[in-house]
């Protein structure tokens, strides 16, 4: 039930922030397979997906769609990392559970919008590419801190600003308005995976420049053929010599 996911978020956010929350489990972190998800949309394969646009009003709802069930995966992916990494400090867990708040008031300001324009989250098949990458990285909190945040979620820094712009050029403010709230938060999402990645390659005394292209060489994540947004992916905590090596594998 999404609402209920919502409002969970809320509650055991403001449970964390009052310190009633603790950090306290012996018990081992289970294999996730479906994290809990509304029967719709249904999910295929990305060459069944509706096609998007920024043109005209139908295109625009199902790019809101599309951006709708990635928020939503976001919010997923967030409380994962927080229940499934332990041992780490307290300010990984607070990062994470903000992190999952912002994506959760992403994904709300969406489904408003496609319920005010005759949609609803569900309507459109979508895929589900980003929860498989998190099964891949379930074992080691620093593949996943390298891949979901510093791969997945930085290609919306690259392709955002470009949508922003062409949604205002075709009048569509209010949707561009929205797209860019969530850029700017998103910049400190990235940021806050490659903080950690940062911390976890210090505490293994392992380089970390060359643990991420040594991670990307290994999983080999598809790249979109998109110029970088250097500036936003450096206030990301991208170093230079990481997005010469992206750019060089794209």
């Amino acid at each position: 039930d999404v609402n209920n996911k919502l409002e969970l978020t809320s509650k055991y956010e403001k449970l964390w922030k009052s310190d009633d929350l603790g950090l306290h489990d012996n018990s081992a972190a289970v294999k996730i397979i479906n994290p809990g998800r509304p029967v719709k949309p249904e999910l295929v394969t990305p060459d069944k997906l509706p096609r998007r646009g920024m043109g005209t009003p139908q295109g625009r709802i199902i790019l809101m769609h599309a951006i709708a069930h990635i928020e939503f995966n976001a919010l997923n992916l967030a409380w994962d990392a927080v229940y499934r990494f332990r041992d780490l400090p307290r300010e990984y867990y607070s990062d994470w559970i903000r992190v999952a708040r912002e994506e959760a008031r992403h994904f709300s300001m969406i489904r408003a919008w496609l319920e005010q324009h005759g949609s609803f989250y569900g309507e459109y098949a979508a895929h589900d590419g980003l929860w498989h990458m998190a099964i891949q990285t379930m074992d080691d909190s620093l593949i996943r801190m390298a891949l979901i945040p510093r791969v997945f979620e930085a290609r919306g820094l690259d392709v955002t600003p470009d949508m922003i712009k062409g949604l205002a050029n075709h009048g569509a403010y209010e949707v561009a308005e929205i797209l860019q709230q969530i850029y700017e938060d998103e910049i400190g999402h990235v940021h806050i995976g490659s903080s950690w990645f940062e911390f976890l390659c210090e505490q293994r005394k392992i380089k970390s420049d060359v643990t991420f292209q040594e991670i990307l060489r290994e999983y080999q994540p598809v790249f979109i053929k998109n110029k970088l947004n250097k500036p936003a992916r450096r206030q990301a905590g991208f170093s230079d010599s990481e997005l010469t090596m992206i750019e060089n594998i794209t």
